[in-house]
Formats: structure tokens, C-alpha cells, sequence
């Protein structure tokens, strides 16, 4: 009977302590709370495959001409393809992700990674399939010819290829 009250009481205790931290399928956005930026509005299902969510930190302006923010994409979740006239940099601030530049091989980029995608270069990032991740993006020279033009979705293919 001991060991039945035992099994009893863990049983409780763990499931306490899953819905206390939101359970295994929050246990994400839980890591994320605690992330320097909010979550951000979620991307336009037309723009994202799966679930990614912006959060603007410079508005862009006729002073600085430049565009910054924070992309958070939840795990398989990724942009399409796309262009910036004047180019983008990348900085991931949190968990693991991929980026590629059309006719190279896809990169794994990791926290601390600085990454520049040149002017006019149809790119794609997001996160790993096992992994979340959170990016800051920086868009200079807004004035010239705009921010970005989006193309198509990047396929379930092209996201799992190594090269």
C-alpha cells in the first residue's frame, strides 16, 4: 500500500510540475520567455512555413535608413525564399538554425553567428528541425530600393538537402 501512496504522489508531483512550466508542448515558448525581446507578432503564413514571429526594434526612418529586428522561429519553421536589395545581416542570438544562398550549400548557423547575405541575393533561414531560433536582422540602406521581395516557399526538399 506504501509503495502505491509513492507512485501516487510522484505521479502528482510531475504532473504539477508539467502544467506549472506549461507542459511539453510550451516547453518552447517557456525556453523563449526568457529570450532579451518579446515573441512578436506572427509572420504571414504567405511569407513563413510553420510558425515565426517578428518583432520590429528600429522602425525604418529617413535619419537612419535602416531596418532592425527580431525574427523567433519555432522549430522547423523557416522563411521563403527572398531578396534585399540592399542586402541583410543576421546575428542569431539563440538556438540553431539554417540559412542558404541560392546555388550554395545550405549553412547551420548557431548563436553568436554573424551572418551577411549580400544585396540582390535570393537567400532563405530558420530553425532547425530540432531546435528553435532566435535571430536579430538588420536591413541598412532602406532608402535605396527598398526592404525585401518575397518569392516562393522553400520546399520540404530543399530545407532537409546537405547540400
Amino acid at each position: 500500500m506504501k509503495t502505491i501512496s509513492k507512485i501516487i504522489a510522484s505521479i502528482i508531483v510531475v504532473s504539477t510540475l508539467l502544467n506549472c512550466a506549461g507542459g511539453k508542448d510550451n516547453a518552447e515558448d517557456a525556453g523563449h520567455e526568457q529570450s532579451i525581446f518579446p515573441k512578436g507578432q506572427l509572420g504571414p503564413a504567405t511569407n513563413f512555413t510553420g510558425n515565426a514571429y517578428n518583432f520590429g526594434l528600429v522602425s525604418n526612418d529617413s535619419t537612419y535608413n535602416t531596418l532592425v529586428g527580431n525574427v523567433y522561429f519555432e522549430k522547423s519553421a523557416r522563411s521563403n525564399w527572398h531578396v534585399h536589395p540592399s542586402g541583410q545581416i543576421l546575428i542569431v542570438l539563440d538556438g540553431e538554425g539554417y540559412h542558404q544562398l541560392e546555388g550554395q550549400p545550405k549553412q547551420t548557423m548557431r548563436k553568436g553567428d554573424v551572418i551577411k547575405c549580400p544585396p540582390n541575393v535570393k537567400h532563405w533561414h530558420g530553425a532547425t528541425e530540432n531546435n528553435s531560433l532566435t535571430q536579430m536582422y538588420i536591413l541598412p540602406k532602406t532608402e535605396n530600393d527598398g526592404i525585401v521581395t518575397w518569392l516562393e516557399a522553400v520546399t520540404d526538399e530543399q530545407y532537409k538537402s546537405t547540400n
